[in-house]
Formats: structure tokens, sequence, C-alpha cells
């Protein structure tokens, strides 16, 4: 391709996105195709010679667009938000264009800095303790690809300050006496992280949660003081604001209190929820962060800014890098080595590392906080005006609080009219809803979260299932 056909295609893109997101509302949510359509419709081996741009694209419109399913949809309920906008698309195509890798400052200072200083902006928009900002003691902020990606991270961190380092040179002998803990409701990612850092499945302990699932602290004490007096080491806890299931808000103070009497590392996890922060109303939920080692939260989730941007504080920089510091010669360079930069090569997982900080500083200088916390507002009201609904239908029941965006909801009786109002409207192609089960009974999740929903979109949601449970509940 020539400079010429970029810019020519590229403009053409650019229109043909402007479309496509003006349009969505006219699409299907989810497609409605068998498994192994779309590659039974596509070539048997690769091309040896060049197509024309034209041809590429025309077979996406025909072949991979129908199997799309469009998670910017105004009747998108699925899941959780994945927002994005025009600035956050035009800086990962500037990012994309510049084509750097960031894994050191000196293999690009702006792409560094420029995190760095967009980290301490969050941390103040949102209201974090100042001990998460860079120019703390101890803190920083760093912006991982997901919440999954930071809570490896802060398990590595906690791990190896538990160990006084010694996992680095003796591998797992080290975690064996380790334990961590939190309840089922908090992300899959939790326990997937432990397993990936060596703590297998018998040194997690599932901590009890209350009547609105969040987790027990009291119960948690329990189980630390019966760990302790075993000879095991508790090392890590995780405590969610807002799971993905419920949006349930485990207790961080109560917790953070535990931990702090342990020497045990404290994870928060706002990846669903802690974005709402931006509005000072919704601070309640960071009562007891002070005592936090670590924080993640998504701006891919509900802040504008197209997926992948999670962003991640600790306290504790010395134990993070001490977990994934590891200097080879070509990687060396005058500034770090007299701690005047920060190489963010060492504060996650992989080596390499895009340009992230750019779609998110276009989105905060091209939308602006006060539009974003005017949309967080709107959709936690859609929730609540959702939420009276369901109440005042005798059909319906509410499982669980909605402080936030989500609603779940369930059919009164057996959990197969749940599922079978999950499946039925999910098949009309208008919205997309995900499932849930919620002590031992399914619920179906309506999330609110998507840039483009409005009152209509919610009211019409809403009408559908009163619609579709006539149909689902039996005749009496």
């Amino acid at each position: 391709m020539t400079p010429e056909e970029f810019r020519r295609h590229g403009h053409e893109m650019v229109d043909w996105i402007a479309t496509y997101l003006e349009t969505i509302e006219a699409r299907r949510v989810q497609p409605a195709l068998a498994p192994g359509a779309i590659r039974a419709s596509l070539p048997s081996s690769p091309p040896t010679r060049p197509e024309p741009f034209e041809t590429v694209f025309r077979d996406f419109e025909t072949l991979v667009l129908p199997g799309v399913t469009h998670w910017q949809h105004p009747g998108f309920f699925a899941f959780f938000p994945a927002n994005s906008s025009y600035p956050s698309i035009l800086g990962e195509l500037l990012a994309a264009g510049l084509g750097i890798n960031g894994m050191s400052w000196i293999t690009s200072p702006a792409a560094t800095e420029l995190e760095t200083h967009v980290l301490d902006w969050m941390a103040e928009l949102l209201d974090l303790p100042d001990a998460f900002r860079s120019d703390s003691p101890n803190g920083g902020g760093v912006i991982q690809a997901t919440a999954s990606e930071a809570t490896l991270t802060s398990i590595l961190a906690a791990r190896w300050r538990a160990t006084e380092g010694t996992v680095n040179r003796v591998g797992g002998d080290a975690t064996s006496r380790l334990v961590a803990y939190a309840t089922t409701e908090t992300h899959s990612s939790i326990e997937k992280g432990l397993r990936i850092a060596g703590i297998g499945s018998e040194q997690i302990r599932w901590i009890a949660t209350d009547a609105n699932f969040a987790m027990d602290p009291e119960a948690l004490a329990a189980a630390v003081a019966d760990d302790r007096a075993a000879g095991l080491v508790p090392f890590w806890v995780c405590a969610s604001i807002g799971t993905t299931s419920s949006t349930a808000f485990d207790p961080v103070r109560a917790i953070g209190d535990v931990a702090r009497s342990c020497g045990m590392w404290l994870h928060v996890d706002g990846a669903m929820s802690g974005i709402a922060t931006l509005a000072p109303e919704f601070r309640w939920m960071l009562d007891g962060m002070e005592l936090a080692d670590s924080y993640c939260t998504n701006p891919h989730k509900w802040m504008g800014v197209n997926f992948d941007c999670d962003l991640f504080w600790t306290a504790d920089r010395t134990a993070l890098l001490g977990a994934l510091s590891i200097l080879p010669e070509y990687l060396r360079s005058k500034a770090a080595e007299a701690g005047a930069v920060i190489d963010y090569r060492d504060w996650g997982i992989p080596l390499g590392r895009r340009f992230r900080a750019l779609k998110l500083w276009f989105v905060l200088r091209c939308t602006g906080t006060d539009a974003i916390r005017a949309m967080l507002r709107d959709h936690v009201a859609l929730a609540a005006e959702l939420a009276g609904w369901v109440a005042a239908d005798s059909r319906f029941e509410l499982v669980a609080p909605h402080p936030v965006s989500l609603v779940c909801v369930r059919v009164v009786g057996p959990d197969e009219l749940t599922d079978r109002l999950v499946e039925a409207a999910n098949a009309t192609g208008t919205v997309l809803f995900t499932r849930t089960v919620l002590k031992g009974r399914s619920a179906l999740r309506f999330s609110i979260g998507a840039r483009a929903t409005e009152r209509r979109h919610v009211e019409a949601a809403w009408r559908l299932l009163e619609t579709l449970v006539g149909e689902i509940l039996p005749m009496k």
C-alpha cells in the first residue's frame, strides 16, 4: 500500500466508522449464527499475492461484520459497558501510526511521562489517596491492558513482599505457606491470577458474603486467625467495589483493618464501578481506600476510552519492582539508574507496551470530565428508574441492590423462567442481556452503560421483558 492509497483508504475508513456508530441502532445487537459459520465462509489457505484493499474491505463487510456483536449498540445491556468515543478512536489511531514501544523511558520519553502524568490526573479526578500518586514516597500508577493483568501484578507484588523476595530465588517453595482471600462474587480473574502465581486452589479461602453479596469481614478475620494459628501466611486479599455479577461493594475499611493486622496486601478491584467516583456523590465507595496497597479501575468500561485501558495504582512501588524488575544490559540507561525516570516494563507482566496513555489523554481533553460525569449520572438514574419499574411488577423481583448502573432481576418462580426470558429477549436481536447466578438463583443482568444508551432504549428493553414474560409464564 502506497502513502497515497493509505491516505485515501484512511479517510474512507474514518467515514465508515462514523457512519457505523451513527447507524448502529439499526443492527442486531448479536448475530444469529451457528458456531463455525464465519470460518466456513473464509478461504482455507492464506493468499500468496496482494489483493486490492477494496476487495479485502468488501469481504470484511460481507463475511466478518455479520458475525460481530455490537458492544456500542444502545441495546447492549450484557456483561459490562465497553465504551468508545471519537477522541479515543483517534488517539488509538495515532498511537498505531507512531508505532512505538513504550517499555522504557529511553524507548520513548513522551510515552512514559504522559502516562505518569495522566495517571496522576486520574488519581486526582477519582479522589484517590495521595499515596497512589507518582510524587508520593513509594507510590504511582501505570496503565495495564486489563484488570486481570492488574490483579496478577498485585498478587506478584504481594507474594514478593510476603516472602521478603526469596520467591525470586527459591521458586515454588516460598509460596507453599501463602494463603489468599476473596469471595465467590469476585471476578474469575482472581483465581486465575493466583493460579498463575503458584497459589493453588487449596491456598485460596472463599469468604462468606452477606445478604447484599459483600464480603463478611468477621468471617475474613476468623479465617485469617485460623490460618495463622496453623502456621500459614495470609498474604493477599481482594476487596471488590462493584462486583461483575451483582455490583456488590465489599467493606474496604473493615477488610483493610484485617489486612493491616497481619501485614497482608489489600488489593481493591474497582474495574466495573470505580470510574463512578469521578462524580463526588459516589465517593462513598472509596471509604477505607487509604488502607489499600493497590487499586485498579477501567476507563475502557464506562468512560469513553476504547479497550484496552486499565488504570492500576500501588502504594508499595518497592514490592512491585522487587517482583517484576529484571534488567539485562541491553535495557540499561543512565536515566533509570539515576532514579530520574520510570521504566514501565517493570510495572507489569509484558515487556512491550503500547502507547495507551494517548487515547486517555485525548478523551480527558476533548470530552472533558463534566460531560463524562453527566453520562455516568444519567446511567445511574436510568438504573434507578428501571428498578422502580421492576418493583412495581409482581411477576418480577429484584435480586440485589442497585447502587450504580446494574440491575439484577428475575422472574418470580423456578429458575427456568428467568433462563427462558434471557434467551427469548436476546433472540429478538434488539437487546442483549447476560445471565448470572446469585445465592443459587438465576438472574438477568441489566447493565446500563453504553455511551449511546438513552431512556427510550432502557424503556423499550423493559417493555420487551414485560411482553415476553407474559408468554413465558404458565397459564393459571
